[in-house]
């Protein structure tokens, strides 16, 4: 695995060439934070924009939070941009701005969980770790056979992992099976012919490789409902921010009211006004249920009272760093014409 890794690792800007010193902590903390749940070419221009911005735990713990979460708009998962400002001040108020370099002291850092402890410890500082994401997953289970289905699966295949990671250049082995699993044994189609432990994978052998990682029957997600309002004055838009806590905690949004199983009602409108359906809805899939939002459109009277929140220029609107589910809206309200906007 490590001399396939040195003729063919992935060249990421997180990443220090194979063989070399460790990387950056601080890089390698943010790429396994800003990978969670997100695929590497997504992930790429967010880190760049992120590090030209915040180069180190220091410059991030100091930034103003609305910043942050407007910079990371469009990534998802928001709860992880909190988590990475929380890591940072913790980092440098109880560690001197710098990174501890073992499992345990990781764990104690805000939005560090047992795999990206696992992930940091052996990439940022050489330590042997047992590093499993998804990527990883998929190899073991395969290269193993492992017949129980996931999720139950997951502590097999850690003691699996456990058995082949090597005491030296664990970091280096921990990004070679993460690339073999990205590039070569993919969840479709793997391409056995070009991988390096082909002879030893007993998925192969078997001739059904991609029978494995066995997946668990699929619940349907639920569905929630609810409206989204978009109010305009002036070629101006009322946005809000949404509660700290919560999903998509922080972060400008819309006007909604709350998302749950009944259908919506106008009830929760930001303001009194003449509000006009619109015949489209605004749908997402977040990773627990189905999101249906009915859109509704009015002009402020200048009189009425509003809700918290600000009047934004509807031209510079990318610039509110609205996530998805709000910016997909405020696109359907932009092609309606809604109300000058």
């Amino acid at each position: 695995m490590l001399a396939w890794y040195d003729g063919a690792a992935r060249v990421l800007p997180w990443r220090a060439p194979p063989g070399s010193a460790p990387p950056d902590p601080y890089r390698v903390w943010l790429s396994e934070i800003m990978l969670q749940q997100t695929q590497v070419a997504t992930v790429i221009p967010y880190f760049e924009r992120w590090t030209a911005r915040w180069p180190d735990f220091a410059s991030l713990a100091a930034a103003d939070d609305a910043e942050v979460m407007s910079m990371w708009a469009g990534l998802g998962y928001y709860a992880r941009a909190r988590n990475l400002l929380k890591g940072a001040r913790a980092v440098v108020a109880e560690h001197g701005g710098r990174l501890p370099d073992t499992e345990a002291a990781l764990l104690t850092i805000p939005g560090i969980g047992p795999y990206t402890a696992a992930a940091i410890a052996a990439i940022a500082f050489g330590r042997r770790a047992v590093v499993v994401d998804g990527n990883v997953e998929r190899v073991v289970a395969r290269l193993f056979a492992i017949p129980t289905p996931m999720p139950a699966a997951k502590p097999a295949i850690r003691a699996a992992t456990d058995t082949i990671t090597p005491d030296t250049r664990a970091g280096d082995f921990a990004q070679a099976m993460m690339d073999l699993g990205a590039r070569i044994c993919t969840p479709r189609s793997p391409k056995c012919l070009f991988c390096p432990i082909a002879a030893g994978c007993t998925a192969r052998i078997e001739g059904e490789p991609e029978r494995y990682p066995v997946k668990a029957a699929k619940k349907a997600r639920p569905l929630r409902q609810g409206t989204m309002f978009w109010l305009t004055n002036a070629n101006r838009v009322w946005l809000v921010r949404r509660p700290d806590k919560g999903l998509l905690g922080g972060m400008r949004a819309l006007p909604t009211g709350p998302w749950e199983a009944e259908p919506p009602v106008l009830a929760d409108a930001p303001t009194a006004a003449n509000w006009r359906m619109l015949d489209t809805v605004a749908t997402h899939g977040f990773t627990h249920f189905e999101l249906v939002c009915a859109l509704a459109a009015a002009r402020w009277d200048g009189q009425t009272a509003l809700a918290p929140g600000e009047w934004w220029p509807i031209a510079d609107l990318e610039s509110a760093g609205l996530p998805t589910v709000f910016a997909k809206a405020a696109r359907l309200f932009r092609e309606d014409g809604a109300c000058g906007g």
